[in-house]
């Protein structure tokens, strides 16, 4: 086996099995890495690292008060066959984690949280091919296994045998890589568990970057960009000269405005109840915007768009206002729904509509996206200046400042916050 140091950092990497009392450890001195093997066997190798670990769901806001994310050194093994050690250079912050905090998006618990990442290859088990230590990395939350009939038709978004892994909180091969003080099982989520210094993740789980990105920014093409530009692009296909509206401007949201800006839609009306993300949707490419608590948005959107928008996106995760997104939609038009409302929630609509005015409701997954095909060329646009990605990044924190951050999101009052330094 061969193990890498971390690169210019001034701290080691002490690994043990507590089976066998074998350890391991990078030692800096001078500058020179220096590594000490006592005993070791692949598949009993285990590391320390501190992570954010949620134990239970639902616990009430604010959450600086109840803290609900627990900050406690946990160990983690080897990667296996297949699967890579990564160390996570940052991590932001989605609604998707504060779901999984608040219950609306169940998971199983013990988990170590977070899946919009970017990192540093540090190991790799047998079987990696196309990735080696060193490499920089941005996670995708969907495992592609690349066999089941979505992966093998285009979709995979869709993959079966990854959504079953990421149900189950496992890796895609079934296992579970993280462990408690005591040696009990931690979940991983979506296959990522970013709110960690180090993670293993499967390598189908991961795209090689171009390393002059800054981490804090590839790390928001995981979830926030990939989903919302794919929405655009992969789900909708938007047209030239045709109109969009987007209802929620969260992370995810804002990116949907910047790919209908990229596609060369007119009007684009952004709609949210906060001001500021209603100024951040007028930097990346709004061309109206209206807020939803002093105005009928639904009303205003029709006004602007001269009776509903063509394509109309929902980015919030409420049935509500999937509703009004529907509504706003013109006769011929199309209702992309991206957000994850609590899966007891429904969404009904006028059935003589679908087909007297041949409307299209389509749902949006990770942005109907192929991660190896496309965080690389929205990264290359980005890199061209045609993106304007920095403006998601409100602000960086350390992983100490989650259940703060989690608050924050909650609110409204950002739109991506990036954990640096974990």
């Amino acid at each position: 086996m061969v193990l890498l140091a971390p690169e210019a950092h001034g701290w080691g990497v002490p690994v043990r099995d507590a089976r066998e009392g074998w350890s391991a450890e990078w030692r800096m001195a001078n500058g020179n890495c220096h590594y000490s093997l006592l005993a070791i066997r692949y598949e009993e190798f285990r590391m320390k690292t501190v992570a954010a670990v949620l134990y239970e769901m639902g616990k009430p806001s604010p959450y600086r008060v109840s803290q609900p994310l627990v900050i406690e050194e946990v160990e983690l093994e080897g990667p296996g066959p297949g699967q890579v050690l990564v160390e996570v250079t940052a991590a932001g912050i989605c609604h998707s984690d504060l779901s999984v905090v608040d219950g609306s998006r169940p998971r199983p618990v013990p988990m170590v949280l977070g899946h919009e990442a970017a990192g540093i290859v540090r190991e790799v088990g047998p079987g990696v091919q196309d990735l080696k230590p060193g490499d920089h990395v941005v996670f995708s939350f969907v495992p592609a296994c690349g066999r089941c009939i979505p992966c093998a038709t285009g979709r995979p978004a869709l993959c079966e045998n990854g959504n079953r892994a990421n149900a189950a909180g496992t890796l895609l091969d079934g296992s579970v890589r993280f462990r408690d003080a005591q040696g009990r099982p931690l979940h991983h989520h979506l296959g990522v568990s970013a709110f960690s210094r180090y993670t293993v993740a499967a390598q189908e789980s991961l795209v090689r970057i171009d390393p002059s990105v800054p981490f804090e920014k590839a790390a928001l093409f995981g979830c926030a960009l990939l989903t919302g530009l794919g929405a655009v692009v992969n789900t909708a296909r938007v047209e030239p000269g045709t109109s969009v509206a987007v209802f929620g401007l969260g992370g995810v949201g804002l990116s949907v405005v910047m790919g209908a800006r990229l596609a060369g839609a007119w009007p684009i009306v952004a709609v949210d109840v906060v001001e500021t993300k209603l100024d951040l949707a007028r930097q990346v490419g709004a061309t109206h915007a209206v807020h939803a608590r002093r105005d009928d948005p639904v009303q205003a959107v029709r006004d602007v768009t001269g009776g509903g928008a063509h394509y109309v996106f929902e980015a919030v995760g409420s049935e509500q206002v999937l509703q009004q997104a529907y509504q706003a939609t013109r006769r011929g038009g199309t209702t992309v729904t991206i957000g994850l409302p609590h899966p007891s929630r429904m969404f009904s609509v006028p059935a003589v509509t679908i087909v007297g005015e041949e409307r299209t409701i389509r749902g949006s997954y990770m942005g109907s996206s192929v991660p190896r095909r496309d965080i690389p060329r929205w990264l290359a646009l980005y890199q061209a200046g045609l993106l304007p990605a920095d403006v998601l990044l409100s602000r960086t924190i350390a992983l100490s400042d989650v259940n703060e951050a989690m608050d924050a999101l909650a609110t409204g009052e950002v739109a991506r916050q990036v954990i640096v330094g974990a």
